[in-house]
């Protein structure tokens, strides 16, 4: 199925560029008290190049191989912030600038085609209240027919009640666990140092990580030094409702020589067997997978849906590790090269993808030496969040603001396409690109797909 939609979707691509004169139809503009929504009616999807300009503000778009041929005479811009919108060819393409009466927030995003409406480029622009002369505004189309103005707005909501309130959207949870703690001091090193120790000075860096990135939240499963069981720890991960569990450990071994980091996931034999003791625990069935309440069901529907979740929760998990492993390997040695599958308690969540991390062996002297400076926590749990970022970049839960980021800002790579033309036609850099994607050279495949990050302007 995704090969299948690979395909397609390179079908697509080679399908809009193969003409190459696109052209600007229609501009329609919508306004309300605090937002502005300037839409371009395109003749086929096109790369685009966006950027907010002040001294006086405006709003820049760059459109390659494209015609002008909108009217925007009978545009109403007395209840907008934009007091005109005026065009120009610009380098075998068209510049449209849209000048402003105040600065305002910017977001712009292209739609497909919806009904009686083709490609369109939107740009919304947020504004304090009191700048236009009308608190409320009337879109005006195109065209002057009554069933298009009542089509554009249909198609292209603009915001009518004085005080709108939008869909709140939740942060992504990250559930981190530090191993041992209390009674239970984990291995110990060639040198005496305790896992519990490094193991929660790693976990507090990530956390702080965590609680940095725009879009996510950090939950500490434990943050001093005292004793959880197993179970707890993912009893407390699933009453935060967290989306990711990464459990952090340091290895040991009876050979001093052994080294390296690896990342472990529920295996299906542990599946199994928790799913047994889930559906013989009463008191789960109403929240046990996901909110999903399995009361009122019987034995074999109950196992069905058990087995699907811990089906799913295992591959996501397998996902969200292959990338944390890739990004170890730039921080150190990596002692299993590929996700490792064990039946550890602390990663039976029905519902949670989880991981467990063994940053180094603390029996190796050299690592545990390592593990004990601020640096080296730190550059681990760097690595950590890195893996993260990448995997929430294409699997975040709906309703958070990260999925609504990702949707609204994706390119679809093409034949010819480099990083820097592509940072380029969304107005960012080339390093946050790489960023965004956890992106480590200029290399890129046909028919993957980048997250563009939001620009400095909105």
């Amino acid at each position: 199925m995704r090969k299948i939609i690979t395909l397609l979707m390179l079908l697509v691509s080679a399908t809009s560029l193969a003409g190459s004169n696109v052209s600007v139809d229609a501009v329609r503009l919508f306004s309300d008290a605090e937002t502005s929504r300037v839409v371009l009616g395109l003749s086929d999807t096109t790369p685009y190049r966006i950027f907010t300009l002040s001294n006086p503000h405006r709003i820049v778009i760059d459109i390659p191989n494209t015609r002008f041929r909108a009217d925007t005479q009978q545009l109403d811009y007395s209840t907008s912030v934009v007091q005109g919108i005026r065009s120009g060819p610009r380098k075998g393409g068209v510049r449209v600038v849209l000048d402003l009466k105040a600065k305002a927030k910017r977001q712009n995003f292209l739609l497909q085609p919806n009904g009686e409406y083709g490609h369109r480029l939107v740009i919304d622009l947020q504004h304090r209240a009191g700048i236009t002369t009308q608190a409320a505004a009337r879109p005006i189309p195109a065209t002057s027919t009554q069933s298009s103005m009542a089509s554009a707005a249909k198609n292209e909501p603009r915001l009518v009640e004085p005080n709108p309130t939008p869909q709140k959207l939740r942060d992504i949870v990250i559930a981190i666990d530090a191993g041992h703690g209390g009674k239970d001091p984990g291995a110990k090193g060639y040198h005496g140092t305790q896992e519990k120790e490094v193991v929660l000075a790693i976990a507090r860096q990530l956390a702080g990580m965590v609680q940095k990135e725009p879009g996510m939240q950090a939950v500490m499963i434990r943050n001093g030094d005292y004793f959880l069981r197993l179970r707890e720890r993912v009893a407390k991960a699933r009453e935060q409702k967290a989306d990711l569990l990464v459990s952090i450990h340091a290895d040991a071994f009876d050979d001093h020589r052994a080294r390296g980091s690896s990342v472990y996931v529920l295996s299906q034999r542990g599946a199994t067997s928790e799913q047994a003791r889930w559906l013989a625990e009463k008191e789960n069935e109403s929240d046990l997978i996901g909110g999903v309440s399995l009361d009122n069901k019987d034995e074999v529907l109950k196992s069905v849906l058990l087995d699907l979740s811990q089906t799913a929760t295992i591959e996501a998990s397998v996902d969200a590790g292959s990338k944390v492993l890739w990004h170890l390997k730039g921080v150190n040695r990596l002692h299993r090269h590929q996700v490792e599958q064990a039946g550890f308690v602390v990663l039976k969540s029905p519902d949670i993808p989880s991981l467990l991390v063994e940053t180094a062996f603390i029996s190796n002297p050299e690592e545990e030496k390592k593990l004990l400076t601020p640096r080296h926590q730190y550059k681990l749990a760097a690595a950590i969040m890195a893996g993260i970022r990448d995997y929430f970049s294409n699997s975040a839960p709906p309703g958070t603001q990260i999925a609504a980021i990702n949707n609204s800002r994706k390119h679809v790579i093409t034949r010819g396409d480099t990083l820097s033309a592509i940072a380029w036609r969304y107005g960012i850099s080339v390093q946050q690109l790489r960023v965004a994607n956890g992106l480590r050279d200029d290399r890129l495949l046909i028919g993957n797909v980048l997250r563009i990050p939001p620009t400095d302007g909105g």
